[in-house]
């Protein structure tokens, strides 16, 4: 079995040799690795170049201190393989493969790790490992933090930060709609995330949705599943069915899309959220004022459903319109309007950042800058909005929580 930079062990006939360049990317080249790969005097400058690049980025100091934390952690583990790990459950599958919440033994620490089997030509190895890398390569706060990964028995398994709070697209089953003062402080987070992405790696997410946006208890909101989905899936010939209902028009009829792909699907996921259902075709007027009926004007950025509601997201709604053959979807999406947020249940920023996203031509789209500088996600930035006790109250871990607290801090 062979190894590629990332000590990524690879089946035989893999392609290892990849023009890497190092600067802030603390990948464990053999030049730059320790001998013992616990703390040698290369490894601590590739740990201290990589600390002073979390320094140079505009966080807060909370932030700062989880990254270096993190990071820190990460230098210390050193090699992962699977005699290391014990499965403690099943967080989630799909797409090829399955997520499981481990046990990493030597440190301790808790990991989410995603297997998938993998049976590909070895030219597909390149591209896989250079798209690992880009993995490796991402620090921010705003992004999973990746452990590492390796190839055992016909499995890559890539090893990435828990986060106890799940995904947005399984909380929403819990909340059943999610308040416009938490969207819109995730919304914020995510437009860092993706404004990291391009940046400072020149890539685009290109699978933005609920199910790949996580939170924690601690109230970190953080993207995950870009660039590796795509290779790695597509080398499994998937159907794709679940991600091309969040793809942009463009990216339907095989245009060529950039960033602005990725403000599409933000869009059109911050729809799903606030009303509890995917929004194409639209739902019935009438079923969607029921399922809204508890929300007035005044109260939609703090009113949290009952729990015990019933999920506009379940099957047999009354009124609902009915489910679409994954082609006539397509169709909708790529010749009809776009979806919009009802007026009269959310705030007017609200419903125009949605507008701005959700523009059939791309060029009409909103960029990153222009959505970080809404007043929706200014305000969100400002205000003292409780993300951990949101994800606390869904998760019945701490239901008297209020989602805003009073803001001690202004004068």
């Amino acid at each position: 079995m062979s190894k590629n930079k990332l000590n990524l062990k690879l089946p035989p006939g893999a392609i290892e040799h990849i023009n890497e360049t190092d600067h802030c990317h603390g990948i464990d080249t053999p030049e730059r690795k320790g001998s013992t790969g616990t703390g040698g005097p290369l490894e601590e400058q590739a740990l201290e170049s990589l600390l002073q690049c979390v320094r140079d980025l505009d966080l807060d100091d909370n932030q700062r201190r989880r990254m270096e934390v993190f990071l820190v952690q990460r230098q210390q583990i050193g090699e992962l393989n699977t005699d290391d790990f014990e499965k403690l459950g099943e967080l989630g599958a799909g797409n090829g493969g399955v997520v499981n919440k481990e046990r990493h033994k030597p440190s301790g620490l808790i990991m989410a790790r995603k297997l998938i089997h993998l049976e590909v030509k070895p030219a597909v190895w390149n591209q896989i490992i250079r798209e690992l890398k880009v993995l490796h390569e991402c620090n921010s706060p705003f992004i999973v933090g990746f452990y590492g990964a390796f190839y055992s028995e016909g499995e890559i398994s890539i090893c990435m930060e828990y986060m106890d709070g799940g995904s947005l697209d399984l909380l929403l089953k819990q909340a059943i709609r999610i308040p416009e003062t938490v969207l819109a402080n995730i919304s914020s987070t995510v437009l860092k995330g993706l404004a990291y992405l391009r940046e400072k790696h020149q890539i685009i997410h290109r699978d933005v949705k609920p199910s790949n946006i996580l939170v924690n208890s601690r109230g970190e909101v953080k993207i995950c599943d870009f660039g590796v989905s795509g290779q790695l899936i597509d080398s499994m010939a998937n159907t794709f069915v679940g991600t091309r209902s969040y793809m942009s028009p463009e990216r339907l009829n095989g245009d060529h899309y950039s960033v602005a792909s990725d403000i599409w699907s933000l869009g059109l996921s911050l729809v799903e959220m606030a009303i509890g259902m995917y929004p194409i075709p639209p739902p019935d007027p009438v079923v969607l004022a029921k399922m809204l009926c508890c929300r007035t004007p005044s109260s939609a950025n703090t009113a949290t459903p009952s729990p015990t509601s019933r999920s506009p997201r379940s099957a047999g709604v009354p009124g609902q319109s009915r489910p679409m053959a994954i082609f006539e979807l397509l169709d909708y999406i790529v010749n009809e309007p776009p979806p919009q947020l009802p007026k009269d249940y959310f705030t007017p920023e609200f419903v125009d950042i949605v507008q701005r996203c959700l523009k059939k031509n791309p060029s009409e789209r909103a960029d990153l800058v222009a959505l970080m500088n809404h007043s929706w996600i200014k305000r969100a930035e400002v205000e003292n909005v409780d993300i951990a006790g949101w994800v606390k109250r869904t998760l019945n871990l701490n239901p008297t929580t209020p989602i805003v607290k009073p803001n001690t801090n202004n004068t």
